[in-house]
């Protein structure tokens, strides 16, 4: 008797550990050491990469190549390659000429598809932004095009597509500039419908462009999937974009603005450098779900927000709470070591 409960104890031990969420996890891939290096060490954890190494010109033509390094790895412990397709500088006029083109985006797709026969890919994700309210039906219509093209092939198509909470103009003339350059040239329920499923950059809450603030809050983030169902995108086709970078707040000079307060991405790494420089104290913030700091730089204070395991903890909630996707995460390289602890006890990538 005593070895029947022991044995169902150690079951009931095993259980309680296991990941809770079978879940999708999209990794974007930067051209660097650093990026590479992440990519390799964590392979089991990882569903979908996203290589941001091609780029579309005004004209349709597309660019770019592959790590062949990659390729091999992705190949070999059965993870999906879907490269990103950028607008370069995420440059709105370059957006504009090449969505107003029916040759242009012509010659994108053939482009994409030979492509995608050489480096045997599994699919593309846009990735163009700077998209202006006036573009919405173009980029619907090209989307749903390549979309069409893709499946006859047997491709995927994503989009990656920059967040929403609300379909108005907001408070101030910053809401206002965001919504009719970046926001709501998407129209989601259509691309969800049309693609395989959609990558919502939850992230850039607070930006260089802001006062100092979280990279992305626990609260804000649902608010953004709450929206998104509510337009009547099905949870299926909704991949979290989850930041694994923070944001650094300093004062600034240049001889063209004088003094003005700026913010700077970093990695975790740089994180640790600046609380041992200035030996700043860690608070978390219960409503953002996240760490931050603050500390008195010769008179000035700096600020600095931070995602790291804790942080990831209330999204992958979210994840779970709305059986979403999966997540997309931004970018291999810049995590704090505990973001794949937590990501491997909350989630089983699915492969």
């Amino acid at each position: 008797m005593k070895k029947i409960i022991l044995q169902l104890c150690l079951v009931l031990i095993s259980s309680s550990a296991m990941p809770q969420v079978l879940s999708e996890n999209l990794f974007y891939l930067l051209d660097t050491p650093e990026s590479f290096e992440s990519f390799k060490d964590h392979l089991s954890q990882i569903s979908i990469i996203c290589p941001q190494t091609f780029r579309v010109s005004k004209e349709g033509v597309v660019s770019g190549s592959l790590n062949r390094r990659v390729l091999e790895l992705a190949k070999a412990n059965k993870i999906k390659v879907m490269p990103l397709i950028v607008n370069n500088g995420f440059t709105a006029d370059l957006l504009h000429s090449l969505l107003s083109n029916p040759a242009a985006r012509k010659r994108s797709i053939r482009m994409m598809l030979d492509y995608a026969k050489k480096y045997r890919l599994d699919g593309w994700q846009f990735d163009l932004e700077g998209l202006n309210i006036a573009d919405r039906d173009s980029y619907t219509s090209y989307f749903k095009e390549t979309a069409e093209a893709f499946h006859k092939a047997g491709l995927q198509l994503s989009a990656a597509l920059v967040h929403a909470d609300e379909n108005v103009g907001g408070p101030t003339p910053y809401h206002s500039f965001l919504y009719e350059n970046w926001r709501a040239g998407y129209d989601f329920k259509e691309l969800a419908e049309a693609g395989d499923f959609l990558s919502i950059m939850a992230y850039d809450q607070h930006t260089r462009r802001t006062p100092p603030g979280p990279v992305a809050g626990a609260d804000w983030v649902e608010r953004i999937i709450n929206y998104l169902v509510k337009e009547g995108v099905t949870p299926d086709k909704i991949s979290l974009g989850v930041p694994d970078y923070s944001v650094h707040w300093f004062p600034d000079y240049t001889p063209e603005k004088g003094g003005f307060s700026n913010a700077r991405q970093i990695g975790y790494k740089m994180v640790e450098y600046l609380l041992k420089k200035y030996n700043a104290e860690l608070m978390w913030n219960e409503k953002a779900g996240c760490h931050y700091t603050f500390w008195d730089n010769d008179g000035v204070y700096e600020y600095m927000y931070i995602e790291d395991g804790a942080s990831l903890k209330p999204k992958l909630d979210i994840l779970e709470k709305y059986k979403l996707r999966g997540i997309s995460v931004w970018v291999p390289g810049k995590e704090a070591p505990d973001f794949w602890t937590v990501l491997k006890e909350k989630t089983t990538a699915k492969k």
